[in-house]
């Protein structure tokens, strides 16, 4: 019974972690509902460099850490009996809290290019965008595209 409501209550706090980790792409190649149709200013240039990054998530959920410390208390409360039931149950909170917002930072991350760019103006700068969907080499001519409601830029073949 004790077992069955254990895996009951993982299964469900891993569907709510992921649930919550996922997010839009800001790949260059992706746009959402609300930037379609709209002007974009573009320039042309050229990439002087690339350079591999991480993007995180701006604002964490805490869905890991609620998740984590959930489980986390539910598994320790099986130990011993009593106070040791007790104990065992907000070790394991604290343990599966830390835990779960280790695993939803990992999750959430992804890989991401910071490209450096001169236009044809003479104008240098760096975009940082999802990689994915587009390959970028130095020397490369590319389209830049800003959108100057929103200050958002990409970079785009």
């Amino acid at each position: 019974m004790v077992r069955s409501r254990i895996l009951s209550m993982t299964a469900l706090v891993a569907a709510a972690l992921l649930a919550g980790c996922a997010a839009p792409s800001k790949s260059g190649h992706t746009y959402t509902a609300s930037e379609a149709r709209r002007p974009m200013q573009v320039q042309t240039g050229v990439i002087q460099a690339i350079r591999e990054v991480r993007m995180e998530r701006d604002h964490p959920t805490g869905v890991g850490t609620g998740a984590g410390a959930v489980v986390g208390g539910v598994a320790g409360s099986n130990i011993g009996g009593g106070k040791g039931s007790i104990i065992g149950s907000v070790l394991g909170a604290v343990a599966g809290g830390v835990i779960g917002s280790h695993a939803e930072q990992s999750l959430s991350d992804r890989p991401a290019l910071e490209i450096t760019v001169r236009t044809d103006a003479g104008r240098t700068f760096a975009v940082v965008q999802e990689s994915g969907g587009e390959s970028f080499a130095p020397g490369q001519r590319v389209r830049i595209l800003t959108d100057p409601v929103r200050g958002t830029t990409r970079v785009s073949q």
